[in-house]
């Protein structure tokens, strides 16, 4: 889907406030690895994350997800009353109903007027999300939307530490659970508007997908559990972005170095560098957070986007890939043109 009218706002992050090292949680699983003879740093070494953050006990998603568009509104310059719609893409739900969306909508005072729902689509989600308000946008429906994602990993993190040091747990349960050891914390939001009315502002040009779903079942995730066959994901994810950066080139026209920057939905080292090497992207092109995040599921593209703004590394008329893969299995590409 290509869009005319459709240009980027602002896309804020922020960074949940506790930083939680990785040796410190290979340290609480210890008995277990003695037990496996594993003396390797997996979190460090393996997997290139260092820390992770998490939020204070009593932040909910929607806590996290109305900080962040409480600052993009800020930055932005556009007022609540002005939103049409407010999509929230969070993994992390704080209930299963009402939907998230409609708690952050309350805690940042939005109009009645302003629609509100939840989407979910693995770590993709937040593309999604932008895919959605860009066409509501694109055909006349809205005039200003706002994307929101709040995760929180703490949860996942302790239960599935004290699952690990269960004694019947073997080394198939340790590769199983593993990846949620990874994941991290924090919020994102982005507002679009209409280019008309904003003219200098980023064009939101458009996006492509692709999905393989015959590979649902690689990654499975609840609150308390993510079930991961990690090496297969990665190969079957790393086919599926092959298929989809095709579709990149067709309708995007895209080529390695014609983007300036690849904002990467970032899991690991493993398979940030998999994924750069087989679409042939210079590495230097892509920022990188997962080394003090961790991997934060749909927050992860906006995020690193947001850190790469506040960094300076956008300049004017640079072309910004957005992409990442998600379970299920999908795959989504993006571009903003600054």
């Amino acid at each position: 889907m290509l869009f005319e009218n459709v240009a980027l706002l602002n896309v804020s992050a922020v960074d949940a406030p506790h930083r939680i090292a990785s040796r410190a949680i290979m340290a609480r699983l210890r008995p277990t690895m003695d037990r496996l003879g594993i003396h390797l740093d997996l979190l460090g070494a393996v997997a290139g994350i260092h820390a992770r953050r998490f939020w204070d006990r009593d932040v909910l998603p929607s806590d996290a997800a109305a900080l962040a568009g409480r600052k993009a509104l800020q930055l932005a310059g556009v007022p609540g009353e002005a939103l049409g719609v407010l999509i929230n893409t969070s993994v992390c739900r704080d209930w299963i109903e009402p939907s998230t969306a409609a708690i952050a909508h309350a805690k940042l005072g939005l109009p009645p007027s302003c629609l509100n729902f939840d989407v979910g689509n693995a770590c993709l989600a937040f593309l999604t999300g932008m895919e959605i308000v860009g066409n509501m946008i694109e055909r006349g429906q809205v005039a200003y939307g706002m994307v929101v994602d709040g995760e929180s990993s703490r949860f996942i993190t302790e239960q599935t530490v004290r699952r690990l040091l269960q004694p019947g747990t073997d080394l198939a349960a340790l590769q199983a659970n593993f990846a949620s050891l990874t994941l991290g914390s924090g919020a994102a939001a982005a507002i679009l508007g209409r280019r008309q009315d904003h003219p200098d502002a980023p064009r939101f040009v458009g996006a492509v997908n692709q999905a393989a779903t015959q590979h649902h079942g690689l990654c499975q995730g609840q609150p308390d559990q993510m079930i991961t066959n990690s090496g297969e994901l990665l190969v079957r994810g790393v086919e599926l972005a092959q298929q989809t950066w095709a579709s990149a080139e067709a309708e995007l026209g895209w080529k390695p170095e014609r983007i300036d920057r690849f904002c990467m939905h970032q899991v690991s080292g493993v398979h940030t560098r998999r994924l750069s090497d087989a679409l042939r992207i210079d590495h230097n092109r892509i920022p990188i957070i997962f080394p003090e995040f961790g991997n934060i599921g749909p927050a992860s593209v906006p995020m690193v986007l947001a850190r790469a703004l506040e960094e300076g590394a956008v300049e004017k008329g640079n072309r910004i890939g957005l992409l990442g893969i998600g379970s299920g299995l999908n795959c989504t590409m993006a571009e903003i043109q600054w």
